[in-house]
């Protein structure tokens, strides 16, 4: 996806409609995937406007928790002055994997080989009669 795809499109990042759109909007931060997010204006419950712009594929589950209870008012401030640094045990966020080589199959997926265990003998299928 190069230059003459981004004015049409939105998935891979922010088309030149977003872009035009932040200028003059105030760039407040960047997560460790590399999105950024901006403020600016009031929408219309009059609570202050925020965008991210993608670093990569446009995915939800790709905005860390912390920033995701920035862009919902759920916190005021940026997650680096308004939240406790992360602690040691605390594993970092990752997103949805869902239709990646890397989703969870469980066994009998046909990725797997399409094999699952026999059927113990407990199952008893439904009748109409019964």
């Amino acid at each position: 996806m190069g230059i003459n795809l981004n004015p049409f499109t939105w998935w891979n990042g922010a088309s030149w409609g977003t872009m035009f759109g932040l200028i003059g909007k105030e760039r407040v931060g960047e997560d460790e995937l590399g999105n950024v997010y901006y403020t600016g204006g009031k929408d219309t419950a009059g609570n202050p406007r925020r965008w991210v712009i993608y670093a990569g594929a446009n995915d939800a589950s790709r905005v860390p928790p912390d920033w995701f209870s920035w862009l919902h008012h759920q916190i005021d401030d940026v997650p680096d002055r308004a939240l406790p640094p992360q602690r040691r045990w605390e594993k970092p966020a990752i997103p949805n994997l869902t239709g990646t080589a890397l989703a969870y199959r469980p066994p009998g997926a046909l990725e797997k080989g399409g094999k699952r265990a026999a059927a113990t003998g407990d199952y008893e299928a439904w009748t109409p009669d019964a």
